[in-house]
């Protein structure tokens, strides 16, 4: 059988910026999460599942493609905070365990512009369904462990809802490949392509 691999399409990190996110990870040590490591902080633009390696190939040649259609932009880190936002479970009852610590960025009509740009392109080079879900810039910083966040009583729960003020501007977009390892994952970049500046 034909080996696969975990490919997605992102928006890579200052250094700096990544240094000064992974500093949360310090500010709340007391909860029961998986924090993710500073290299590995970045924007999923698309998750592409698992692919061939004749797959990857037309993912890049059209990932070059859109990069070449769009010019560098700005992003704008607005908020620290659990998500995604809780929402009402299948029996009505509201969902009261985040999955994950964020950063939240706003959005843009530039990125919205480069994404929508990207699925359609995907859409026609592999058997690609884009997420249904209204796209919203985030940064996942944690991964929290759900059994263990139940134990915390409820007046316990750290608050985590921090304005920030962080901006970097995107040059590039970058074909990448994640692998788990022992661990954890580890991400790749396979190809980065630069925007038209």
């Amino acid at each position: 059988m034909e080996k696969r691999h975990k490919i997605f399409v992102a928006i890579n990190l200052p250094g700096d910026i990544k240094k000064q996110l992974f500093l949360y990870s310090q500010k709340f040590l007391d909860l029961p999460a998986r924090w993710v490591p500073k290299d590995n902080l970045h924007i999923t633009l698309e998750f592409l599942g698992a692919l061939t390696d004749m797959e990857i190939g037309e993912i890049c040649v059209a990932v070059k493609e859109v990069a070449e259609r769009h010019g560098s932009f700005t992003i704008e880190l607005q908020k620290v905070l659990y998500g995604p936002p809780l929402r009402q479970g299948s029996a009505g009852q509201a969902q009261t365990i985040p999955k994950m610590v964020w950063v939240e960025g706003k959005k843009s009509k530039e990125l919205a512009m480069i994404r929508q740009d990207l699925e359609n392109t995907l859409t026609e080079k592999i058997s690609f369904i884009p997420e249904s879900r209204a796209f919203a810039p985030h940064i996942t910083l944690a991964r929290i462990n759900a059994m263990e966040f139940r134990q915390i009583e409820p007046e316990e729960v750290p608050e985590i809802n921090e304005v920030i003020d962080l901006a970097f501007t995107v040059e590039s977009i970058e074909v990448m490949e994640s692998e788990m390892r022992k661990g954890g994952p580890v991400y790749t970049i396979l190809e980065s392509h630069n925007l038209n500046n």
